[in-house]
């Protein structure tokens, strides 16, 4: 059975409110340890992890895969890569 696949935002929530990749979850970078257990099924879910430009997003990666969490991956570019690609956002 395939394992779900989860977009989680890791910018803060000004950033996710002005605009963000639909059907994301948004934690900020802050308090991704302390929510993520809520959020994310299992440590198995696929979980790409995202931020404004990729900073952040590795070090979150690193701290989910350090909890557990066995397929993490931190997207190139963030945010502005996937906007300059012209894939789709919200706000």
């Amino acid at each position: 059975m395939p394992c779900e696949t989860l977009i989680v935002d890791v910018r803060e929530k000004d950033e996710w409110d002005e605009e963000h990749i639909p059907d994301a979850i948004h934690m900020s970078r802050g308090m991704l340890e302390l929510e993520i257990e809520e959020k994310v099924p299992g440590p198995n879910t696929t979980v790409i992890v995202h931020c404004g430009g990729g900073g952040r997003s590795a070090l979150a990666a690193e701290s989910l895969q350090k909890m557990g969490y066995k397929n993490v991956r931190s997207m190139a570019g963030g945010f502005k890569a996937w906007k300059s690609a012209g894939l789709p956002t919200t706000g």
